[in-house]
């Protein structure tokens, strides 16, 4: 296939996503019973973010013509390792290998085994020549590069078992939030997208925030109060409780809401329904803090702009564009150099 005809395919294919599917529907009922965190709105927040800002027309070629991207004489077969925490999360690699003109053997996870391979099946039947750049396999083998994604511990695996291999390998990030305490309840409300979307699960979700001194937590906790039914799911819940638990055993100092749990700690990786937070005496302080931890964070959300830091805007941590790699590789750049 060419360049044209492959990026046709992702159009036709986000076209049908943004319509009706009773099969896709199914699919994500399946999903939900195999896995309680995927919740039918969380997958259908997934898939409407993927037909949006990835199979855009577009937003498409508008990224490819970013990259001389010609047809590989001999296409690679570049191996897949999917990370699992958020339904369909590793899409975006497997759509850059497709663009790219080399093949997918996808090692799925067993927390998202059901959705991109129906995602392949909608693919073949609008050009059935798809079928030859995307194989799901129980093991990698007979692959060229590697692109894998896991924890920190994972990572030292992949590393000893991929590192002679041309790869990427991922490990544990995290969003952040700055705050001044200026902003309006409009704002913290969208600050609460970034926390509380897909629970929490994602690199990009907001686990740690940094607020400067003397900040008044009472607006930020009732804006975070309106997400409070994220409660009812039972898997939220029960952390919920288990670090509420946890939290009073030590006796430690926190602020709660009925639906989060805030403490004063340094890291930058909170568990699931807690936020962490730290305070900061200067913006320029701070900006020299978030340069020295830049691998260990995946975005930045804030209104206040850095001059060495860039930030999104609140509620959109969940929204990543074409361009917005994941641990700041660009992808395409490394599929195009195989």
């Amino acid at each position: 296939m060419k360049l044209s005809e492959r990026l046709a395919v992702l159009v036709k294919l986000g076209e049908h996503l943004k319509g009706q599917d009773e099969y896709l529907e199914a699919v994500m009922a399946r999903s939900l019973y195999h896995n309680g965190w995927f919740t039918i709105e969380n997958q259908q927040a997934a898939v409407k973010a993927i037909a949006s800002e990835f199979l855009d027309k577009k937003k498409l070629e508008d990224w490819a013509s970013l990259y001389f991207i010609g047809e590989p004489p001999l296409p690679k077969t570049v191996g897949m390792v999917l990370a699992g925490n958020l339904p369909l999360v590793g899409f975006h690699d497997v759509l850059a290998v497709f663009v790219s003109g080399h093949k997918s053997q996808v090692k799925l996870s067993e927390k998202d085994k059901f959705l991109l391979p129906y995602l392949f099946q909608l693919l073949k039947r609008y050009d059935d020549r798809t079928a030859h750049y995307f194989e799901v396999v129980e093991q990698l083998s007979g692959f060229e590069a590697v692109i894998a994604t896991g924890s920190n511990n994972s990572s030292r695996y992949f590393e000893a078992y991929f590192g002679k291999y041309p790869h990427i390998i991922r490990r544990n990030r995290n969003g952040i939030a700055v705050l001044t305490g200026h902003e309006t309840p409009e704002a913290l409300h969208l600050l609460g997208e970034d926390v509380f979307r897909f629970f929490g699960l994602g690199c990009r979700n907001v686990s740690k925030i940094y607020v400067p001194e003397g900040y008044d937590f009472d607006p930020l906790l009732t804006a975070l109060h309106e997400f409070r039914k994220i409660i009812l799911n039972n898997k939220f819940k029960n952390n919920f409780d288990h670090n509420y638990a946890i939290l009073i055993l030590n006796k430690a100092s926190f602020k709660a809401n009925g639906c989060i749990l805030m403490s004063e700690n340094d890291s930058l990786s909170s568990p699931i329904a807690c936020l962490h937070y730290s305070y900061y005496s200067s913006l320029e302080i701070l900006e020299k803090e978030l340069q020295f931890k830049k691998n260990e964070i995946q975005c930045v959300v804030s209104q206040q702009e850095f001059t060495n830091v860039p930030v999104i805007p609140f509620g959109k941590a969940q929204e990543p564009g074409l361009t917005d790699y994941a641990d700041g590789i660009d992808t395409m750049e490394f599929l195009l150099g195989l």
